[in-house]
């Protein structure tokens, strides 16, 4: 692609300097590029102004916080969202080039991911094509909830879906895999909190067995191999971690 495009494309950063020179390479077809950075201290920051991008430094407050803040400095309308461990390939690049010339047909897009887990795409086990919140959008007609995690959003228009793709590499190791579980389970037994909902024994027990059969039997993880079943097992430990942690936050520390 010769020319950049009227897009803002943003990405939220924490110590991402081993991975931010990927993501941002990925995207500089966007004619701005935005990091809301949360005080990193390996370098990110540095990374992200060498590809001239605008850095926001600001405290973690959620998620759906930090998204919105990056829609509110964005100098163009159309946004495109990416994350840190996300790669846009040329092929979508070049149909959201197609899809500004000749006039959206959609206020939001949906994207596909092909999402990696030690290093296989993984086809099954609910990670394909694994949509998020729609990737490319028109800013004034969708705004995020200010969830801390696993944000929503608000759609006033019409939602279509993209046909390339995406690459995600969120989980490249078990190590990485379990810490960003342990994070992302105890910002959701904070929200959870937040709205008041208890911990029961069948939550506690009952749930991480129906996340495993979830993810390994009715979305199909066994069709993986292995990959699914570690897979599945892993959600199932996030599952319970999280209803522990609530429970510790509503009994441990009144």
């Amino acid at each position: 692609m010769q020319h950049t495009l009227p897009v803002t494309a943003y990405t939220l950063t924490y110590n991402e300097a081993h991975q931010l020179r990927d993501v941002l390479e990925s995207v500089k077809w966007a004619g701005e590029i935005i990091v809301v950075d949360s005080f990193s201290t390996d370098g990110t920051v540095e990374i992200a102004r060498e590809f001239g991008a605008k850095v926001i430094s600001t405290e973690f407050c959620g998620f759906g916080k930090l998204r919105n803040l990056a829609l509110d400095a964005a100098k163009h309308d159309w946004i495109f969202s990416i994350d840190a461990d996300e790669r846009c390939t040329p092929e979508l690049a070049d149909e959201i080039r197609r899809e500004l010339e000749g006039g959206p047909a959609f206020d939001a897009y949906l994207v596909p991911r092909k999402s990696h887990f030690l290093g296989k795409w993984m086809r099954h086990s609910g990670w394909y094509p694994d949509y998020r919140q729609p990737q490319f959008f028109n800013r004034a007609r969708m705004r995020y909830a200010d969830d801390l995690v696993h944000e929503g959003y608000v759609l006033n228009g019409r939602l279509g879906y993209m046909h390339e793709h995406i690459l995600q590499f969120p989980w490249p190791t078990i190590e990485v895999a379990t810490a960003k579980l342990q994070r992302y389970s105890t910002l959701m037994a904070q929200r959870y909190a937040a709205m008041n909902r208890r911990v029961t024994l069948g939550r506690l027990v009952g749930s991480p067995v129906a996340m495993f059969l979830k993810i390994y039997v009715v979305q199909q993880g066994f069709r993986d191999g292995w990959h699914g079943l570690v897979l599945a097992g892993l959600y199932a430990y996030y599952t319970f971690l999280k209803y522990a942690t609530l429970w510790e936050l509503r009994e441990c520390r009144r």
